[in-house]
């Protein structure tokens, strides 16, 4: 393999690739990311895979000799990011085909690489379900739900976003089992597309943040293509693919979550709302980072308190449109905040029964279907 690249592109790509490499690999090439270069397209691609998430990029290069190879991630990272952008890089391997030579204006690496034969193969669907995804109403669906979803690798399915595609639109959700995020989108497919027959999976959280990453860089492609097959998950747009396993099993009916009815409803401005929770948040933090919120139909103002024992106490008042007579609910202000912040309204509703029933927060907008429960803190008095 021989070949010249940009080192700007070459170094993006890098980055890009391994963030799909493990830090703690079971085996050593698995810390590796492969180099396919291809003498009749003159690209260059680059792997990186963990057995779970895989990303695939391709930059444009001079290629003399087509080969393949993989080289340690972080090394070749480190050596590439810190050549001169104002030189172009060569790549060379040895006549053992095990050393990989680079050459820079400046200087020359020679790094210890692993056959290609040995790498694993990214899994590609080649059948199954095929759609197309309106890219710029995905990435919001990720942002509105990724938050949610749990860091606690015991609760497996609950690690993840759980996608329902049905006609022409999706239902992202996420929960942690203290709280759920819902997005509903109507038409997320490409024009004409229709799903007859509805379909679920659910995806890792930390897969999703790639594709999230992976969709934001890819500027001028509008839609993304999805493949799903046995449990397995590809996304590609552009010159990259992200591909990424399903986690198994059957996610919870979080609809049955939702109460039908409500006798206490609140409406506010979410931006002085999610202001006054953060400087309450600055006592609240300092115990146990649960703030109480009090509603007075007299005055129509809330309350939201944070009492920090043997620390200090702090209090911020709302107007608010009342319709209810709920004395007192309590939440985790960490909770609170990071759902406020997702939704894309300049008021929010908070709906809810009692102080230890589950509560609503949504957008006053009709055009946006978003759903925030969160299960209240119960205070003994």
């Amino acid at each position: 393999m021989r070949l010249t690249c940009s080192q700007t592109d070459l170094n993006s790509a890098l980055q890009l690739v391994s963030r799909a490499v493990s830090a703690k690999p079971t085996h050593p090439i698995l810390a590796n990311v492969l180099l396919t270069a291809d003498q009749s397209t003159d690209r260059l691609s680059f792997t990186g895979y963990d057995l779970s998430l895989g990303i695939q990029t391709f930059i444009t290069a001079s290629v003399e000799i087509s080969g393949a190879i993989t080289l340690p991630a972080k090394l070749l990272g480190e050596i590439v990011s810190k050549l001169s952008s104002q030189s172009p890089v060569i790549f060379q391997i040895d006549e053992t085909g095990e050393i990989v030579n680079l050459k820079s204006k400046t200087g020359s690496y020679q790094v210890r690489g692993i056959s290609a034969d040995d790498y694993p193969e990214l899994p590609l669907v080649e059948s199954g379900k095929s759609i197309k995804l309106d890219s710029v109403e995905f990435v919001n669906s990720l942002k509105a739900t990724l938050f949610a979803s749990s860091n606690d690798e015991a609760k497996q399915l609950l690690t993840g976003v759980n996608l329902t595609f049905e006609g022409s639109g999706m239902e992202a959700a996420a929960t942690d089992g203290h709280r759920l995020a819902v997005c509903n989108l109507k038409n997320i497919l490409e024009s004409q597309e229709h799903i007859d027959e509805k379909f679920n999976v659910t995806l890792p959280t930390r897969s999703l943040r790639e594709v999230e990453r992976f969709i934001l860089s890819c500027k001028d492609s509008n839609f993304i293509n999805f493949f799903s097959d046995k449990g397995q998950v590809v996304f590609m747009a552009s010159d990259q693919i992200v591909t990424t396993r399903t986690l198994d099993g059957v996610y919870p009916n979080y609809l049955q979550l939702i109460p039908d009815n409500f006798s206490n409803q609140f409406e506010f401005n979410r931006i002085n709302f999610i202001s006054a929770l953060e400087r309450v948040a600055v006592l609240a933090e300092q115990h146990n980072n649960i703030i109480k919120i009090k509603a007075n139909e007299n005055s129509k103002t809330v309350e939201i308190l944070a009492d920090a024992q043997d620390v200090g106490s702090g209090s911020e008042s709302l107007p608010v449109k009342i319709n209810g007579s709920l004395e007192q609910i309590a939440f985790n202000v960490r909770y609170l905040l990071e759902g406020l912040k997702v939704i894309n309204s300049d008021d929010i509703i908070l709906k809810c029964n009692s102080p230890t029933t589950p509560a609503i927060f949504s957008p006053t907008s009709n055009n946006i279907n978003f759903t925030y429960l969160v299960m209240p803190v119960q205070i003994r008095n």
